[in-house]
């Protein structure tokens, strides 16, 4: 009987050491668990992987396609100056008709396709892009591409690219925010893959598919493309797209031309959007079904490569040579003229892809066209030849886009040429102004239009920011715990999380209540009566909460009233869906604020 006191003694030492040592271990493994931080980062990687990927995959298809269509792979330019006119006619054609044709059969084997435009599964989806439609659109952009259509690959490669990281996102039975924002970074991966674009990708997911440059979102953005830039690289070297010659301007005489420039590439840049639509409108009305429209488009590509064979393609190696040479006056207007009705016959028809590169192209004959007439009015003859080409395209992109931080920064990284940053920015911001003056759409914003959809990503409104609705900044919620839970288990989630409140829910999820850290303390001296205590005992009653419809703007009271880190954000049935960091949703609005006062 003497020894049980002493065992008891030992066995309640046991028991304090274990549970002492057991909340060290709780601790040690929640900073071991990942952050959602760290989370999105990781995930961010894998996408970088798979858009790289998307890049070789097309690469290799490209090659292989090139030899069944045409009997040998290179560029499309040279293959369609060797080849006689007949040919050089009835390949895009037929190309056309064959990628209308994939097109055709299989949306009518895939009943709901969904949405297919990723910006639209951003701005009104819930992040969701399928597979099926993606790899349909894809085997037909490379038929069309294959076959000398006047598309550029980016289109297809950013699609996949998304479509991968959306559907990985999927397989993980992921919330629509971190759907959103895998879309992102599988376009900013795209980019990166396709251009060795590593900024230019980070920003044209940020800017024009996220619009938010908040660090929790454009760190992701910045891994994938990182990520998606250097694996090619490994496999394939560095590339450099376009050689311009270095010059350094010292002389404000100079820039003057530069700002010419952008205007007139505003107005053509409004031109040609304006264009676009004028060609797709007229398409729609032909009563012929979609594989004859396609070859339609074909058939115009192969008369205007008669005299043009550099309508072929996506002009990367005619834009490539007007940097470097410069043409009689003659040959680039009628060049910049073939390219422009080829490009716009090709979109407005349907095709598949984008038109990124052809911009580009077009962007530097209009520039090149322009050095020739300074250069035929004795002007600007000091200045060396492809300079004007180049900032060319920096402001055709920024007219078709409105994103002039997004251009300057894509032109920098194709030519790694740092000399010609001062006119390029004054060129590209000044057709961003007249461009929206001419035709306030950006080639982005108006087929969202169209299906009823605003995107306004630099409204000069108070609403940039706090139009941003509570499910874009939506995190998973905070794990709750029963009204039954005990006082102990309360006690072990507050020391090994660090959030200050813990919601209550019933046996159905509704949310009842929130037990609070502060309101723990005058339990803390009680005895053997906390084993009887539960969370009912101690909760508060619900706070205000959020819903995932409702804007910054409308939710700005309850935030600022809050005393909590993350604020619930519930759904109809007052059932727990999520949280929002205070402090994150405070910033966006308080830099929206300072936004407005600045242009005020």
């Amino acid at each position: 009987m003497a020894l049980r006191p002493s065992f008891m003694r030992l066995l309640s030492q046991a028991q304090d050491f274990f549970r002492r040592h057991w909340r060290q271990a709780l601790v040690v493994r929640d900073r071991l668990r990942l952050s959602e931080e760290t989370f999105h980062l990781l995930m961010a990687a894998v996408v970088g992987v798979l858009g790289a990927l998307a890049s070789v995959a097309y690469s290799i298809c490209s090659q292989f396609t090139q030899w069944a269509l045409l009997g040998r792979a290179g560029e499309l330019v040279e293959i369609s100056q060797s080849l006689p006119p007949w040919q050089r006619v009835m390949i895009p054609t037929l190309g056309g008709v064959g990628a209308g044709l994939v097109l055709f059969l299989g949306l009518r084997l895939i009943s709901n396709p969904g949405l297919t435009n990723l910006l639209e599964v951003v701005v009104a989806g819930d992040g969701r892009l399928r597979l099926r439609p993606a790899l349909l659109n894809a085997l037909s952009s490379l038929i069309s591409i294959s076959s000398g259509a006047s598309i550029g690959r980016e289109g297809l490669i950013i699609q996949l690219s998304s479509t991968l990281a959306s559907k990985l996102g999927q397989l993980g039975a992921l919330p629509p925010y971190r759907l959103r924002l895998l879309v992102a970074c599988g376009a900013a991966a795209g980019v990166a893959a396709t251009y060795n674009a590593p900024i230019a990708g980070a920003v044209f997911a940020a800017q024009v598919v996220l619009g938010n440059f908040s660090m929790n979102l454009f760190a992701p953005l910045v891994v994938s493309s990182v990520v998606a830039a250097v694996l090619p690289r490994a496999m394939f070297g560095t590339i450099h797209w376009y050689e311009a010659p270095a010059f350094e301007f010292t002389r404000l005489t100079e820039l003057p031309w530069f700002l010419l420039l952008g205007i007139l590439a505003g107005a053509f840049g409004a031109g040609f959007l304006r264009a676009l639509r004028f060609s797709e409108r007229m398409f729609a009305k032909l009563p012929l079904p979609l594989p004859a429209r396609l070859g339609l488009a074909g058939l115009l590509v192969g008369i205007i490569a008669l005299a043009h064979p550099e309508a072929w393609g996506n002009g990367y190696v005619s834009t490539s040579r007007l940097l470097r040479e410069e043409p009689e006056m003659l040959f680039l207007l009628g060049l910049f003229a073939a390219k422009f009705v080829a490009t716009v016959g090709t979109v407005g028809a349907g095709t598949v892809g984008g038109v990124f590169t052809p911009t580009l192209f077009l962007g530097a004959a209009l520039g090149a066209l322009f050095e020739s007439l300074l250069h035929l009015g004795g002007f600007a003859e000091s200045l060396p030849t492809g300079c004007f080409a180049l900032v060319g395209m920096g402001a055709m992109l920024s007219a078709t886009t409105h994103f002039p931080l997004l251009a300057i920064i894509m032109l920098f990284e194709l030519s790694l040429n740092y000399s010609l940053m001062p006119p390029l920015m004054l060129a590209c911001v000044v057709s961003t102004l007249v461009a929206k003056r001419l035709h306030p759409e950006s080639i982005y914003s108006e087929p969202l239009r169209r299906h009823g959809l605003e995107l306004d990503r630099e409204s000069p409104r108070l609403g940039a920011a706090t139009q941003k609705t509570v499910a874009d900044l939506m995190r998973e919620p905070v794990a709750p715990v029963l009204e039954t839970t005990s006082f102990r288990q309360m006690a072990d989630r507050f020391l090994t999380s660090p959030n200050n409140f813990l919601p209550v829910v019933d046996a159905v999820g509704k949310l009842v209540g929130l037990v609070a850290l502060h309101d723990l303390k005058e339990y803390l001296n009680a005895g053997q009566e906390l084993n009887g205590v539960i969370a009912l005992d101690v909760m508060r009653p619900p706070p205000p909460c959020l819903m995932p419809h409702q804007r910054l703007s409308e939710v700005l009271p309850v935030l600022l009233a809050s005393e909590q880190r993350n604020v619930p954000v519930v759904d109809g049935k007052f059932h727990l869906v999520g949280t929002v960091a205070r402090m994150e949703a405070l910033g966006l609005v308080s830099e929206a604020i300072t936004a407005r006062s600045s242009r005020l």
